[in-house]
């Protein structure tokens, strides 16, 4: 046999068991400094419910990180990080930071849209990957700011997949990988990386009894968000809820047979108070092992669908979406033990154009 054909067969040989040479075997070092300029540091400033008193507000700065996914600057992170925000930027690898606005914002999935006015010179957007392709032992990696630190690395593999529950976060229509690369304070909204340096989600929290990372951290699947931010985006609102269990649903007095949600916060400007005019919560308050803000609206029903019972998120935000411009929107709430029905018109910023 010739050198040629021996070494044609011992590649061949090396193919069959350790695969071809795609991407995932370039150097992390080379994947991470190609994606790290696509990720950024998110700063907000909010207005919180003093934790004394009653009705003082207080001012609350707060960080998170985000990802880059489009050439006309949206970027992708948690909702959490800035669905309440009174002012939000955005801070790019190269040190210059913009101010951002919210597109759309999915509490029950963990997911915000943000969009910046330009992308500075220099910066390429991640690409979004197939999450439905992950699985579990596969390696990836994590980059964002925890506790301020940013553009920091942090390595791992996917632990599992799972379903958004209580047990998990209370993301009712999330879907999550789990994963042991170390997730921390300002970690939220960052994105994961699969080897070939595309986003496979987007950080959402973790789980942990010291408070600090235990070696459990989900993130919200790529696909999911990009169906609900890109192909089925809803809006941005401004409420702060907490949806009720049959158990607080009989202590606030919430008629049968809607479960409802109690308004914690509406956001200053923002269509939840200045189209809807709906209240937010006055008081903390322990109930259990929950912590709530009392005295505010409890949405019972928008458009007729009864808020809180399976299958109303889905119902209500497609039945939102399809509004135009003008139409008449209509949300039953429970004020001050009174039952009332709120009616305002879609406006052009968020329904339809």
């Amino acid at each position: 046999m010739s050198r040629l054909m021996v070494t044609v067969a011992t590649i061949a040989v090396a193919v069959m068991f350790f695969g071809s040479f795609p991407v995932e075997a370039q150097n992390l070092r080379d994947v991470f400094e190609r994606v790290n300029p696509a990720v950024v540091v998110i700063r907000t400033t909010s207005k919180e419910l003093a934790p004394w008193g009653q009705a003082q507000f207080v001012g609350v700065s707060g960080i998170g990180s985000g990802v880059l996914i489009s050439d006309d600057g949206k970027i992708m992170t948690a909702a959490h990080v800035v669905h309440t925000a009174l002012e939000i930027e955005v801070e790019f690898l190269t040190g210059e930071v913009l101010p951002a606005k919210r597109l759309a914002s999915e509490p029950a999935a963990d997911l915000a849209l943000l969009q910046v006015e330009r992308v500075p010179d220099g910066i390429t957007a991640a690409s979004l990957g197939d999450s439905d392709a992950v699985r579990a032992g596969d390696e990836i990696f994590v980059i964002g700011a925890p506790y301020g630190i940013d553009h920091t690395l942090t390595v791992g593999h996917i632990s599992g997949r799972h379903r958004g529950d209580k047990a998990l976060g209370g993301l009712s229509v999330a879907e999550l990988l789990q994963t042991d690369a170390a997730i921390n304070q300002g970690n939220s909204g960052g994105p994961m990386f699969n080897l070939r340096g595309e986003v496979i989600g987007i950080v959402s929290h973790i789980i942990s009894q010291s408070g600090g990372f235990e070696g459990l951290g989900f993130v919200v699947t790529s696909n999911l968000a990009r169906r609900l931010l890109i192909d089925e985006p809803g809006f941005w609102g401004g409420l702060e809820l907490v949806m009720l269990d049959k158990e607080l649903a009989e202590l606030l007095n919430v008629p049968a047979p809607a479960a409802g949600a109690l308004v914690q916060q509406v956001v200053d400007g923002s269509p939840a108070q200045t189209q809807a005019g709906l209240r937010g919560g006055t008081t903390r308050a322990t109930i259990g092992d929950r912590e709530l803000i009392l005295g505010g609206d409890i949405l019972l029903e928008i458009q007729d669908i009864p808020v809180g019972l399976p299958g109303s998120y889905e119902r209500i935000r497609s039945t939102l979406r399809a509004l135009k411009s003008g139409d008449e929107v209509r949300v039953k709430i429970l004020r001050r033990g009174r039952a009332e029905t709120i009616t305002f018109y879609a406006f052009p910023e968020y329904f339809g154009g």
